[in-house]
């Protein structure tokens, strides 16, 4: 008797529609580092554990492994965004349990932050004086870290 051994797929799993690149593509732009986390200059990676229903939904999500400052958080938040392709296996229900590790960091040349200013005083006396130049004087800062 001949020696096959053919692997065969009983149930089909949900998959990410346009494979691992679109899948790395969607995260990395719905992705937002939050400001406590560039505030602290944290950097890291999380990783989170949710199942992915044959619907396609993704439920259940939470941290196995976090970094704190407002990217655990995020991260399940992103997870949450995600929708896989629907499955259908002759009226078999599926739930699968994966894993994605989600990593932070921080954006080269560090952080800018902006910060805009008008006296109030000179808003008072541009108002009172011309009523057709209501500009105030503006000051911009950049600050970066």
């Amino acid at each position: 008797m001949p020696d096959h051994h053919n692997k065969k797929t009983f149930l089909k799993l949900p998959k990410y529609s346009g494979g691992s690149s679109a899948f790395r593509e969607f995260i990395a732009s719905s992705l937002r580092y939050p400001e406590a986390a560039l505030e602290a200059r944290v950097e890291g990676s999380v990783i989170v554990e949710y199942d992915i229903h044959d619907n396609g939904t993704v439920r259940h999500a939470h941290v196995l492994k976090g970094i704190g400052h407002g990217c655990d958080e995020e991260a399940l938040r992103v997870v949450g965004l995600l929708r896989f392709e629907t499955v259908k296996n002759r009226g078999v229900r599926v739930k699968m349990t994966t894993k994605t590790t989600i990593n932070f960091k921080l954006p080269p040349g560090g952080v800018q932050i902006n910060y805009t200013s008008a006296p109030k005083d000179e808003v008072k006396k541009n108002s009172e004086k011309d009523q057709n130049n209501p500009e105030p004087v503006v000051y911009n800062y950049t600050i970066s870290l």
